[in-house]
């Protein structure tokens, strides 16, 4: 075990030993619900410009200090003629090809964009589709831009007649009761209101 711990702790491994040691630490904070993994998955800044964007930074990071810590293990111990400058520059760059391609196959399995929301309804038009729509009652159907439908629950302030078939404007979005605010287009298309 001796050897073990001689070669982790001599160059170029030592480089990333403290790092890794700070990512499984990390990882033991995340299974014990003390952090979250998904932070930043953005495709700009310094991990966008090296190819590594689009996944949560907590991943690439862990995962490229990984590879790099095994790679100059390895090539330090199996490698022992070449310079240890040469092991940690070999290791710098197979840990970025390989992170690489890793985030390239993680990516078509991350989430794209925002999650959709009822309220992203708000300032389209509706149909209603009940007899009539009141302060405490009414249904219309609303056709998102992605050419989906989706039947929601409409309510209305004023005492404007809503019945089955008028086109509403969905101006608000309730989420304690769940429900969209109404008004006809009419009322919401006219410059005196």
């Amino acid at each position: 075990m001796g050897g073990f711990f001689d070669a982790v702790l001599s160059f170029p491994v030592i480089v990333f030993t403290p790092l890794l040691v700070v990512v499984i630490g990390y990882w033991i904070v995340v299974i014990a619900g003390g952090a979250d993994p998904e932070g930043d998955g953005a495709d700009g800044g310094f991990l966008g410009f090296l190819g590594l964007g689009g996944v949560p930074a907590s991943i690439v990071l862990s995962l490229f200090i990984a590879l790099a810590w095994f790679v100059t293990l390895a090539g330090g111990e199996l490698l022992a003629a070449i310079p240890a400058a040469f092991v940690l520059a070999g290791a710098l760059v197979l840990a970025w090809v390989i992170t690489r391609l890793a985030v390239a196959l993680l990516r078509r399995f991350m989430p794209a964009g925002t999650e959709p929301s009822r309220a992203d309804f708000v300032g389209l038009t509706c149909v209603v589709r009940t007899g009539r729509v009141t302060a405490t009652f009414g249904q219309a159907e609303v056709h998102a831009p992605d050419g989906s439908s989706a039947i929601v629950q409409v309510r209305q302030a004023g005492d404007d007649e809503l019945r089955a078939g008028t086109v509403a404007l969905l101006f608000d979005f309730d989420s304690d009761g769940e429900f969209f605010w109404v008004v006809p287009v009419d009322i919401a298309t006219s410059p005196d209101q």
